[in-house]
């Protein structure tokens, strides 16, 4: 029996999405952000792909047919996980595709804010150099990686990644994470200790607003916080409020808590040199993505089998 196959947000993946093998129609839109265009699109969907496409109660509610949402990330907040499940629809994502990616930019946001480059490459472009008075300027301090100490906030396949990227470049590591397991130690210890803070929980009503100006209080004075996770895991006023003050070193985020920041972000615009933000990337490597295409297809084809995989609980 053929089966309707649609994926709503095709141009968030660069990458090849092999055929199905099993009967199928399929169709594909580069983007599907609105309810009516969600709905109309899956009418008579057994099967839907997703990146950050909202399924929220009031759409699924209208869609009887559909039966699988395979969502093309590891995260699944734009999920309403109990309405799929009172449905009888079954949620599935991608894991273990990023270990190479995410931790390699967690490591370039850290030695980006840790040495300046972003701030002295910019002053560079304004004639800085050629006005000093001498073969170098100090203007933006630089500190060393090794020695320092990592502190990383969900210790899965991620953190542990990271973890052992930042231990070759000679840094300590401790780590944070709601699931029990040898040697970590708990999330004030993270606050208090680390001259790096990384983050890698999803976001869920328990993580949500995870670090705010009373968290920034207790870090040091020259800690950065690097998040590649979800934006809404940090109060953003407060970070930015942190950074202003000199409560905290600096700042790299690959994530804010509305994407994307259609409606303007109070972190995007910052013209701040111990603050970066980029685009949501740190996953978008071409080999990790080629990794969650492929991935992808296999979800729905086990599915399709009566095996399926990789299954959310709601």
């Amino acid at each position: 029996m053929t089966k309707k196959v649609v994926f709503l947000d095709r141009e968030s993946l660069d990458a090849k999405v092999r055929a199905f093998g099993f009967p199928h129609d399929y169709k594909e839109y580069d983007s599907t952000w609105t309810p009516v265009e969600i709905v109309e699109r899956l009418q008579g969907a057994e099967i839907a792909l997703i990146n950050k496409v909202p399924m929220r109660a009031d759409v699924l509610k209208q869609l009887p047919d559909l039966k699988l949402i395979a969502v093309a990330a590891t995260g699944t907040d734009v999920v309403d996980k109990k309405q799929a499940k009172e449905q009888g629809i079954t949620v599935v994502n991608i894991r273990n595709y990023a270990f190479n990616t995410v931790p390699e930019h967690v490591i370039g946001l850290m030695f980006a804010l840790r040495r300046a480059i972003v701030p002295y490459a910019n002053s560079v472009r304004r004639g800085d150099w050629a006005k000093s008075s001498q073969f170098c300027y100090f203007d933006y301090p630089i500190h060393d990686i090794a020695g320092s100490t990592l502190g990383i906030v969900g210790y899965g396949a991620l953190g542990k990644s990271i973890g052992k990227l930042a231990e070759a470049l000679g840094m300590k590591v401790i780590a944070y994470d709601v699931f029990e397991q040898p040697g970590l130690v708990d999330f004030d210890t993270i606050l208090r200790e680390s001259d790096v803070i990384t983050l890698h929980v999803p976001l869920t009503p328990d993580t949500k607003g995870l670090i705010g100006a009373e968290q920034f209080k207790k870090m040091k004075k020259h800690a950065l916080l690097i998040n590649t996770a979800r934006g809404g895991l940090v109060d953003e006023e407060a970070l930015v409020e942190a950074l202003k003050s000199g409560t905290i070193g600096g700042a790299g985020f690959d994530v804010v808590a509305q994407e994307p920041p259609k409606n303007g972000n109070i972190l995007c615009e910052q013209d701040l040199p111990n603050l970066i933000v980029t685009p949501h990337v740190a996953w978008a490597s071409k080999e990790a993505m080629q990794i969650l295409a492929d991935q992808l297809v296999d979800n729905v084809e086990a599915y399709v089998a009566g095996k399926p995989q990789n299954v959310v609980e709601a």
